[in-house]
């Protein structure tokens, strides 16, 4: 019987260990994700480190790739995101904008943005990071904007946080 008790007692806790994981993979360190030149490394739920190589060159379609799928909620078209993300320009390879770097993610309608990320956000759930490399013509085209030269591809790691 103590033998059976204690068994039991085993299986317990274990179950109560594995319960209390949370969110142990949301500090998880990804493997680094190269796509069209850039390489995206480093742990999520931290400023991504974001790499060009020699063969990183403008685009003239939109490239969306995961480089971790989130759990949670989905972005449709009449979604509010709120997001942590870097943006860099390709002609410059210099960072633009990171709300890591402010230290609060952002919230925004995905109506709002511009068209690279309401296309390049679609079918993401929270709790993901995704690269995008947006051609100038889906970002801020002829006129650029602030420091992004005219029709300037842009590149962007989006991790989503929060859906509704």
């Amino acid at each position: 019987m103590r033998l059976k008790t204690a068994i039991i007692g085993l299986v317990v806790a274990g179950l109560l260990s594995g319960c209390n994981s949370g969110n142990s993979s949301s500090t998880a360190t990804v493997d680094p994700v190269t796509s069209n030149g850039v390489t995206v490394s480093g742990p999520l739920n931290s400023a991504p480190v974001i790499e060009f190589g020699s063969d990183a060159k403008p685009v003239t379609d939109l490239v969306a790739k995961d480089i971790a799928v989130g759990t949670g909620a989905v972005v449709t078209p009449t979604s509010t995101v709120t997001a942590h993300y870097s943006g860099y320009g390709m002609n410059t390879k210099a960072k633009f904008d990171s709300s890591w770097d402010r230290g609060a993610p952002a919230t925004f309608p995905i109506s709002g943005v511009i068209q690279g990320w309401q296309q390049g956000l679609q079918g993401m759930k929270v709790g993901g990071r995704r690269l995008l490399i947006i051609p100038g013509n889906l970002a801020y085209g002829p006129v650029g904007q602030g420091s992004i030269e005219p029709n300037e591809t842009l590149v962007f790691v989006v991790d989503l946080t929060a859906v509704s």
